[in-house]
């Protein structure tokens, strides 16, 4: 599912138009962007938890040629579903 469908399921179910379920959208990426920048988690009871996750430096392998290399850390945004949402998805 793209962005432009998921506009059209939020219009259809919340019977809003579909600028502004784009609008509403995009405010809660918006929103949920922020937050993570800020290194605050963003918490939905049900659905799951976005938040920030550090990973260590550490060192890789070219895989054309075989050589070492460093990877530098990285701050990296990582999501995990909630009890409500693991339940319907099984």
């Amino acid at each position: 599912m793209n962005k432009t469908e998921i506009i059209n399921q939020i219009a259809e179910k919340a019977d809003l138009t579909k600028k502004d379920s784009e609008k509403a959208l995009n405010a809660f990426i918006e929103t949920v962007t922020e937050a993570l920048k800020s290194c605050n988690d963003v918490q939905l009871v049900g659905f799951g938890s976005f938040q920030v996750k550090q990973r260590a430096a550490r060192e890789g392998r070219n895989p054309q040629t075989g050589k070492p290399l460093k990877i530098a850390a990285a701050n990296v945004p990582s999501f995990k579903a909630g009890k409500t949402l693991k339940e319907a998805v099984n």
